[in-house]
């Protein structure tokens, strides 16, 4: 885990990238298609820690786009985020576990298969409920549009925990997570078969 947390308050961040260019922005628009459409997980490593794990899959710095910031949150048994607010809305989409939500002081429970929203300027946290199983969720924010408007105002009220939770253990994120719901068959059905023979 040796990547520096987007939550470390000594980390340097991109929230907007420059664009810069002749009129047209050709040669811009040229790298922008040259870009890998897939972007894989397992090239993507978990920062942070130890409660609160993050994989952040696209962000400006990355120069993949500047109008989303998508990234993949993971909370160890037991484990929270920092309690923090932002202009910008965010959407959890809850992979697996249960916890809750702390949204200017008022708790909100979700489960796998749910959907968190983060509304504008609110104030949050999030947490695991489970003091044994981890729990995980795919986070979308807009976070970039909002920097282009100049609407900078955020702020952490906490930091994330620097301490292990009790029931946690050694608990590292996890790698292999197997989202593909046919695990018997390796089959490509991509391809169809020849016509008219």
């Amino acid at each position: 885990m040796g990547n520096k947390s987007h939550y470390d308050p000594t980390h340097k961040r991109v929230f907007v990238r420059e664009i810069s260019g002749e009129y047209s922005l050709k040669h811009e628009l040229t790298r922008l298609r040259s870009l890998p459409r897939v972007q894989k997980g397992s090239e993507v490593q978990f920062a942070s820690g130890p409660q609160a794990f993050s994989k952040h899959y696209m962000e400006p710095e990355d120069g993949l786009g500047q109008t989303l910031h998508i990234h993949l949150e993971e909370y160890a048994p037991g484990g929270k985020s920092q309690m923090h607010g932002h202009v910008n809305e965010a959407i959890f989409y809850i992979l697996d576990g249960k916890g809750f939500e702390i949204h200017d002081g008022i708790k909100y429970t979700w489960k796998a298969g749910d959907v968190a929203i983060v509304h504008n300027n609110c104030v949050h946290e999030h947490n695991n409920a489970d003091a044994h199983e981890p729990a995980r969720a795919l986070v979308i924010k807009t976070k970039p549009m909002y920097m282009f408007m100049n609407m900078l105002f955020q702020k952490k009220v906490t930091d994330r925990p620097k301490e292990p939770t009790p029931t946690q253990g050694d608990f590292k994120p996890r790698l292999d997570v197997d989202y593909n719901h046919d695990h018997d068959h390796d089959h490509d059905h991509s391809h169809s078969h020849a016509h008219g023979d």
